[in-house]
């Protein structure tokens, strides 16, 4: 007998039809023997509805009272999943969040775990009972109801997994695992049999969107055996692991793509000691995320630096900046949208000359421009202007010896919470 932790998203559990198929799913589980905890998410648009009904009742909702809000849509999922399993046979109890022990840190909408006490769910193993867990939530030590915001599920999940010490952990979308790229935008993208903890970590840090990188990163530090695989089909899913074993003559593991990036330039600041340390605390200090930086050279005892952030944080990192011209003394700063970073990522790619000299090339080939740059022994990111992205995508694919005939796209649309 093994313990594995099941998570299901919100496509999965869609309507009815859907959860029953789930339940069935989890029944033959069961049947073979193991112990069984799950995760679900919201039934499909559910959180987007309630969000809707929020901001026709006030334009900015306080943050504690959203949580309090959207965290019943998870109550709902487990427990009609749990009657669904009811129904066909086998003992289940759902719980909340803060049922199951999730004890997370103080802030509302995107908040971390902190500690899971699962002895409540445990017991109801031992029992012989199927736990259902509603993902994305948990309570502080003050007994407020906490969201970990997007993903939260995923994070729900693994870290589930690693707290009781799992077997396995069983992330369900609406694919057949982790693809070469989005198999929207390449028909003719790869499953992955397997990918490590490092590479997945890039990629779903850089946009890829099956996976959260916050339960990449429980994973690979609590060193649980992590499966993607599709709730509509059998197929085997990829596993991510520590290692993953090399394709021979593939070097690039996969192609990632964001959308939710915009430029900052500050033109003509003072090059003297200090003055990038003011812009980049006034920053932390707005709560403002930070990626690729570049400076340029020294002119006339002034500098230029670019930086990106988050689409969502753009004009705020404007007002912020703005806000201490008087004190950094720069000329200007500007702001970019229409912007996308594309990213290729593989473990391969730190002893194989002129993989970045390709993608430079192939990116060229379309006309288009890079305005930023960033490597690591893993990855090169380009900041490119948002024209051409499928195309350039499917160049790279195609560069890199990515194309596949297999088919991609099983299910609905995106599972993603």
């Amino acid at each position: 007998m093994s313990l594995i932790v099941m998570k299901f998203g919100g496509s999965s559990v869609g309507d009815a039809e859907r959860m029953k198929r789930v339940a069935n799913r989890i029944a033959e589980k069961k049947n073979e023997g193991h112990q069984c905890v799950i995760v679900v998410s919201a039934m499909g648009d559910t959180t987007d509805d309630l969000i809707d009904q929020a901001n026709l009742l006030h334009p900015n909702p306080p943050a504690r009272e959203m949580d309090m809000l959207l965290t019943t849509g998870e109550q709902i999922s487990v427990a009609l999943l749990s009657m669904a399993i009811h129904h066909i046979g086998h003992e289940a109890v759902s719980y909340t969040g803060w049922q199951a022990g999730m004890r997370t840190e103080a802030t509302h909408g995107k908040a971390r775990i902190t500690d899971i006490q699962p002895a409540r769910i445990l017991k109801s193993l031992n029992e012989g009972n199927i736990v259902i867990v509603a993902g994305f939530q948990g309570m502080t030590e003050d007994g407020e109801i906490t969201t970990l915001g997007r993903g939260g599920s995923d994070t729900t999940a693994v870290a589930l997994a690693a707290a009781i010490q799992a077997d396995l952990c069983e992330i369900y979308t609406d694919v057949n695992g982790i693809y070469s790229t989005d198999p929207r935008v390449v028909k003719v993208a790869r499953k992955l049999n397997e990918i490590s903890y490092d590479e997945m970590l890039e990629l779903a840090n850089l946009g890829a969107a099956v996976l959260h990188p916050r339960a990449v990163e429980y994973a690979k530090q609590y060193q649980v055996p992590l499966v993607v695989r599709s709730s509509f089909t059998h197929s085997e899913g990829t596993l991510v692991k520590e290692e993953a074993e090399m394709e021979q003559g593939v070097v690039v593991r996969g192609i990632a793509f964001d959308k939710n990036v915009a430029r900052i330039s500050i033109l003509g600041v003072p090059d003297v000691p200090g003055q990038l340390a003011k812009v980049f605390t006034a920053l932390a200090d707005d709560c403002i995320d930070v990626d690729i930086i570049v400076q340029s050279g020294v002119l006339n005892g002034q500098a230029d630096f670019s930086f990106t952030v988050s689409l969502s944080d753009g004009e705020k990192a404007l007002r912020s900046i703005n806000s201490i011209q008087a004190d950094v003394k720069f000329r200007e700063a500007t702001f970019e949208d229409n912007l996308v970073k594309v990213s290729i990522v593989g473990a391969g790619m730190v002893s194989t000359p002129g993989v970045a000299a390709k993608m430079f090339n192939v990116i060229s080939k379309r006309g288009v421009s890079i305005k930023l740059v960033s490597t690591s022994e893993i990855k090169t990111s380009c900041v490119i202007e948002n024209t051409q992205l499928n195309d350039i995508i499917a160049d790279l694919h195609t560069a890199y010896g990515l194309d596949t005939t297999e088919q991609a796209f099983v299910g609905g649309p995106s599972d993603r919470r």
